[in-house]
């Protein structure tokens, strides 16, 4: 495999891992550029990992009421479980989403809850 072949599997691998999925839109900009991806990664990683003060928890927190609010149900969902998986716990998901009613509205609000189920019958599928 040459090395531009072998940087885009790696990118591919390394994304994966980090978010716990891969948009197909991210595979294809791997394909189609990745230095520009690979960039835009670092960026990712800086704003959504362990900051000085910031655990990634909180950030996922933050980053999940400001997807709520733009209505990306799909994102939510994919933060909400990324925050579980770096120690936010269910009661904590709920009170940011509960957080979000005022500054936010009811859309914003429905949003975060329709993540939460999505969680909660995922979890209900592995038993």
């Amino acid at each position: 495999m040459d090395t531009l072949e072998q940087r885009k599997k790696d990118l591919t691998a390394k994304m994966s891992k980090e978010r716990g999925y891969l948009q197909p839109q991210w595979q294809y900009m791997i394909d189609k550029d990745v230095d520009f991806i690979e960039s835009y990664n670092n960026l990712y990683m800086g704003g959504l990992t362990d900051g000085k003060a910031l655990p990634i928890k909180i950030r996922e927190l933050i980053a999940l009421a400001i997807l709520c609010y733009r209505g990306l149900t799909d994102a939510a969902y994919e933060h909400s479980k990324r925050a579980i998986r770096n120690g936010a716990t269910k009661q904590e998901l709920m009170e940011a989403i509960e957080t979000m009613i005022v500054p936010g509205g009811a859309p914003t609000f429905a949003t975060g809850l329709a993540a939460l189920m999505k969680i909660e019958e995922d979890d209900k599928k592995k038993k």
